[in-house]
């Protein structure tokens, strides 16, 4: 049976991975900091305390490590520099040399944010240039693993969205069905594109590149390059609220502290092509949403 020890379990994408993961019969072990996870053997961890890191992944001794902590709030990371560095890239090296010590194989979720946005659908091998200090720590986070770990995968993905709150924040999607729902208008932008991906079908893909321990660097993102006000117009329709409500804006009227990449998509052909878990178009992906919330 695969032992599995994941961090960030309380949030989007860690808590339906451990979900996932146990309905596949591995042994789940949830790394987390301040929420309880849902799913999975609990244990407090602080990713950027190289003391508590090496405790848990010593005393669990995982086959796997997939690490989904981080701190992703982009303006939050732009004023807490320090904070960012020691979560995002010192959290991730010192995963990485706990990994190599035990022989684990480790799998780290990192972002579409460690390119400028200039060119739109990345592909794997394109040249890193972040444009804000969220993912110029992601990408320190990129080059800690490769430069200490043994056996990895650097997975990237864009805006992860689900069917259930995590860690007390409500994503995009959730967000957006709220304000609609509730007859509430929304501006949304016209003038940035991304990959949104669905956090159940990048849970099915990141499981089975860790089954497979797949490495080296593959980006696990939606199938389709879309602008937020696309993806918004589609989420209502999926279900059936008044798009009339959304309202275009542009990138230059926000009240950001930090840049953010006008297109940030991913290509995902590589995983297209080797993956059993295809990455979802996202017609695909909206209607799984609605049948999971319905579910939830």
């Amino acid at each position: 049976m695969l032992r599995i020890l994941i961090t960030g379990v309380s949030g989007l994408l860690g808590s339906k991975v451990a979900e996932k993961a146990l309905k596949k019969g591995f042994e789940v072990y949830s790394g987390y900091l301040t929420h309880q996870p849902l799913f999975g053997k609990p244990l407090r961890m602080d990713v950027s305390e190289r003391k508590s890191v090496y405790s848990v992944v010593r005393n669990v001794k995982p086959d796997v490590i997939i690490h989904c902590a981080a701190l992703t709030d982009v303006d939050k990371c732009e004023v807490e520099k320090d904070l960012a560095m020691k979560v995002n890239a010192e959290g991730a090296r010192f995963l990485a040399e706990a990994a190599k010590e035990i022989d684990a194989y480790l799998a780290m979720v990192s972002t579409d944010y460690v390119f400028d946005g200039f060119k739109g659908l990345y592909m794997e091998e394109d040249e890193p240039n972040p444009i804000n200090f969220y993912g110029y720590s992601k990408l320190m986070g990129e080059k800690g693993v490769k430069q200490n770990a043994k056996e990895y995968l650097i997975a990237r993905t864009s805006v992860i969205y689900g069917a259930k709150p995590a860690a007390g924040k409500v994503n995009f999607a959730l967000w957006l069905i709220n304000q609609l729902r509730t007859g509430q208008e929304v501006k949304i932008l016209t003038d940035q594109y991304v990959s949104p991906t669905l956090n159940s079908n990048l849970a099915d893909m990141l499981l089975e590149a860790c089954d497979r321990r797949l490495t080296g660097t593959l980006h696990l993102a939606g199938a389709e390059r879309v602008s937020r006000l696309q993806f918004a117009v589609k989420l209502a329709e999926t279900f059936n609220l008044n798009k009339n409500l959304i309202k275009e804006a542009k990138t230059s009227e926000m009240n950001w502290i930090a840049k953010r990449p006008v297109d940030s998509s991913l290509d995902v052909s590589k995983a297209q092509r080797i993956l059993k878990a295809k990455p979802l178009k996202l017609d695909e992906a909206l209607n799984l949403l609605r049948q999971e919330i319905k579910d939830a």
